[in-house]
Formats: structure tokens, C-alpha cells, sequence
């Protein structure tokens, strides 16, 4: 079984009720642990708790970070 351990995260809300969270996380197993970046998408309940819809993760390597980055930044 693996279990999740959120490090650091950060968010911005948009719209009515959505979010976008980027979070540093580690996944921790009987065979190891393996941090990365995950990018999710979500909006808030009526009672305020959060839902998520969609989340992909970016492996915490110079190289790929950067590159994400720097086409987000391209992308506007």
C-alpha cells in the first residue's frame, strides 16, 4: 500500500469555486519513497472542503521542471 505525504502546497483560486493546487508530495511504499510535483485541478464543496477532478505529477528533475515551466510561460 502506498502512502501520500503532502510536503508543501500552494494554491490559486479562479472562477467561481475552482483551484489550482501545486504541491511537492512523497509517496511512501515498502519498496521506497519517491517525491515529485503533483499539478491538480478542483473546486470547493458548499461547506468548504475540496473536490479534486484532475491531477497529473512532474518528476522533481531540473531538467523536466524547467521545461514545464518554461512552456507554461510560452503557452500566454
Amino acid at each position: 500500500m502506498v502512502e501520500y505525504q503532502t510536503i508543501k502546497a500552494e494554491e490559486v483560486k479562479f472562477g467561481n469555486n475552482d483551484f489550482i493546487e501545486v504541491a511537492r508530495k512523497k509517496a511512501i511504499s515498502e519498496s521506497g519513497e519517491n517525491e515529485f510535483i503533483s499539478i491538480s485541478r478542483g473546486f470547493m464543496m458548499m461547506d468548504g472542503t475540496k473536490r479534486y477532478r484532475k491531477s497529473f505529477t512532474v518528476p522533481i528533475q531540473k531538467e523536466v521542471v524547467e521545461f514545464v515551466t518554461k512552456k507554461l510561460k510560452e503557452m500566454m
